[in-house]
């Protein structure tokens, strides 16, 4: 296949999104993706998506997700035509912050409030629209059906690190670039194919526990789903709960546990995840849909990252990471397809300084800017993972968790007082949907001395339901 410029391995959101966006900066993008169906956009595409198409190599691909208003950000304005599709297909318009205006302590909608606006879609739906734009853009070719398995590799750019030109897929095809970027998920072959190839390994840590989701989702009995909840993920002492939108009247609900909890493990059964959600108030009235899903199981999502530039020198050459491929994240709030996004624009950033060619200082600069933009919050989310962890595993020992991390502290203090007060919960909603850092948004004047003003504690601390209530809710007292 002569003329390309780049190969991207894996053509789910963000492998499309890194072609699209690559594409922009007039190159030729081949994306590889080992599953073999297509799908056809046309009348009724949702419907179609969500009932037909099959992505055996995506196992989350039927699980909740949400796109939080940053991903819908970049969307619109780096991939409109990804936005039409998603808008044709009837993805879900919401605000992030609506479900709290009506709550008294935060006084209805203010100017400004639009920022928290997102469109999402349940994801064989959100990927229908993306295959749509993909397949719609000059210089993006998709070659589904086509599995890589091996690397090939040219003369060194740097000393003793491997220089990736190419790929074999599956079939003994090889196919060369001056660019292949990994875009295959937390679980890509990539990692293991580069060990293959001798030179230094890259960095990689991986956190020693995960969390286990049970999910199910609903639709309402006249398209209409319930109102829309305060706030999206309520955290107990062992349980935590996320209510997610989805478009055409359906809504996903998900208990989160510890890996580590097993006691919680009947939550499978459909019976018993009806009576666990039966004692968590804030799902109260939302599991009298149409339930279209039985109880959905994600285990094992433990967060990882890799990084390929060590002391300032790549470890390989012409090879880049990008989203999960690069760094896996703690998926129950939801910035795994906006960190995704994000890192894919940045990546069209950096080609778009260097060239596709300069391969180590296209390594070199993605780096910077990956460090800059997306790193910080994978490593927010490993040191809140820490600390849950620690927690849940106090609680199932019968003892409170303590910790002298003021960051712990205050995080657990803004989340307690968000919905007691307007700014409080504006500056939670700027971090969790990534419009805006922690040390920015938390750095206005007086906000801090609000969180002790509405009662905010250093500890989770629910009014209900406590462990042994929903241990006694799913008969593992």
């Amino acid at each position: 296949m002569p003329g390309q410029d780049v190969i991207v391995i894996g053509a789910g959101p963000i492998g499309l999104a890194t072609a699209m966006s690559l594409a922009g900066e007039g190159l030729g993008v081949t994306v590889l993706e080992r599953d073999g169906e297509d799908f056809a956009a046309g009348p009724d595409a949702a419907a179609r998506a969500w009932r037909e198409w099959r992505r055996p190599g995506v196992s989350q691909f039927r699980q909740p997700h949400i796109l939080l208003p940053a991903g819908t950000a970049v969307l619109r304005a780096r991939l409109p035509r990804v936005t039409a599709e998603l808008e044709e297909s009837g993805a879900l318009r919401c605000n992030i912050v609506a479900g709290a205006w009506g709550l008294p302590e935060i006084g209805g909608r203010r100017p400004g409030d639009e920022r928290y606006d997102t469109l999402t879609a349940r994801r064989p739906v959100l990927e229908a629209a993306f295959a749509a734009a993909a397949a719609a853009t000059p210089g993006v070719s998709v070659r589904r059906n086509t599995e890589v398995t091996g690397l090939l590799t040219g003369t060194e750019r740097i000393t003793g690190r491997p220089h990736v030109t190419g790929v074999v897929t599956r079939d003994g095809e090889e196919l060369r670039a001056s660019l292949i970027v990994d875009a295959g998920g937390r679980n890509s072959p990539v990692g293991a194919l580069l060990a293959r190839l001798g030179g230094p390994p890259p960095v990689s840590e991986r956190a020693e526990a995960g969390f286990v989701y049970y999910a199910r989702t609903f639709r309402g009995a006249d398209g209409t789903p319930p109102a829309q909840a305060a706030w999206p993920l309520v955290h107990h002492e062992t349980v935590s709960t996320i209510v997610i939108p989805g478009d055409h009247g359906t809504w996903s609900l998900c208990l989160v546990v510890s890996g580590r909890d097993h006691a919680l493990k009947a939550l499978r059964d459909t019976a018993v995840w009806q009576r666990a959600a039966a004692v968590l108030p804030e799902l109260a009235g939302r599991t009298d849909g149409e339930p279209i899903t039985g109880v959905q199981v994600m285990a094992g999502l433990h967060s990882r990252i890799r990084r390929t530039v060590v002391e300032g020198r790549p470890v390989v050459t012409g090879l880049l990471h990008v989203g999960d491929a690069w760094a896996a994240t703690d998926p129950q709030f939801g910035l795994g397809l906006s960190m995704g996004l994000a890192h894919a624009a940045s990546l069209g950033d950096a080609v778009a300084k260097t060239g596709p060619q300069d391969t180590v200082e296209l390594a070199l600069r993605f780096d910077e800017i990956t460090e800059q933009t997306v790193a910080p919050v994978h490593r927010r989310l490993r040191e809140w993972d820490r600390h849950r962890f620690a927690e849940i595993d106090a609680a199932i020992a019968g003892r409170r968790y303590e910790t002298d991390d003021p960051g712990w502290n205050l995080t657990n203090a803004l989340d307690q007082a968000k919905l007691s007060d307007p700014d409080v919960l504006r500056a939670m909603a700027g971090v969790a949907c990534m419009l805006d850092t922690p040390e920015h948004a938390f750095a206005a004047p007086g906000l801090l001395d609000k969180v002790g003003a509405t009662g905010g504690g250093t500890a989770w601390s629910r009014p209900a339901p406590t462990r042994a209530e929903v241990l006694a809710a799913v008969g593992a007292a």
